[in-house]
């Protein structure tokens, strides 16, 4: 806190009378000015909380295989592929285009709640970024919570959202940090959607293969928002209206997560 104080000297007489001059190393008399200032306080702001958002894949990943079958580090001395192209609807909707749709929902939801947005993509026509790359940006920037946007290409039959979570971790952030930060998307999710009946327990899955996990140093999650595959999920996610339910329980989500 940085106070700034005005100090002001009364003049005064000397022996016999005489009106004492002000010297070099005596304050002058006090002034107007001197007498209305008021001492000034500044209260340091604190730093916005910064969210850092993955949406997967990407739409030129199909036409870019070499590039995106590089392998890279993927945390606990393995390798994968840099990234892959992602599902899709029996009706050929894109995952790539639903992740990125969503993570933009839940990027202006929370920076409309002062909250620091950073993609790791912004469009839908590139190539990755690799998954090594992708974790570095939420390293990078320092997030205070890092969400990966997915949905999942599984049996027709199977239903319902999950959330990821590295483990076992590998530092301070993956352990209490990040499932906590999976409880709360978790918990806010389910308020809306069902939870997966083919993978993970209750709606959790923890993970050690998912590079973008094993390779965070910030608390970090990927939600697997549900099945393209499943009939009933495909035409939710297919729709505006759909998108903005699953935007705004991740939304919820992270905030609860921010302000615990």
């Amino acid at each position: 806190m940085v106070v700034g104080l005005v100090l002001s000297a009364c003049g005064g007489s000397g022996d016999g009378g005489v009106t004492a001059s002000p010297t070099r190393n005596s304050p002058g008399p006090e002034t107007s000015q001197s007498r209305s200032a008021a001492p000034t306080r500044t209260t340091p702001q604190p730093e916005a909380p910064v969210v850092v958002l993955d949406p997967g894949h990407n739409g030129g990943n199909a036409t870019a295989l070499a590039e995106i079958n590089r392998q890279v580090p993927a945390g606990r001395g393995r390798m994968k592929p840099c990234n892959t192209t992602g599902t899709a609807t029996d009706s050929g909707y894109p995952e790539h285009a639903f992740n990125l749709d969503v993570a933009r929902r839940v990027g202006d939801a929370l920076s409309a709640q002062a909250v620091r947005v950073v993609y790791t993509r912004e469009d839908d026509d590139g190539v990755g970024p690799c998954v090594d790359r992708r974790a570095a940006i939420g390293n990078e920037a320092l997030a205070d919570a890092v969400v990966s946007i997915h949905a999942d290409g599984s049996s027709a039959q199977g239903s319902g959202f999950h959330v990821a979570y590295s483990d076992p971790p590998l530092n301070e952030a993956q352990g209490e940090p990040a499932q906590r930060l999976a409880g709360a998307v978790l918990a806010s999710l389910a308020a809306e959607f069902p939870v997966a009946d083919y993978i993970g327990e209750g709606g959790l899955s923890g993970r050690d293969d998912l590079a973008g996990l094993n390779l965070s140093e910030r608390p970090a999650v990927l939600v697997e928002c549900g099945n393209m595959r499943n009939a009933n999920e495909a035409a939710v996610m297919s729709t505006p209206e759909g998108r903005q339910r699953y935007a705004d329980a991740i939304t919820a989500g992270i905030l609860t997560y921010l302000r615990r």
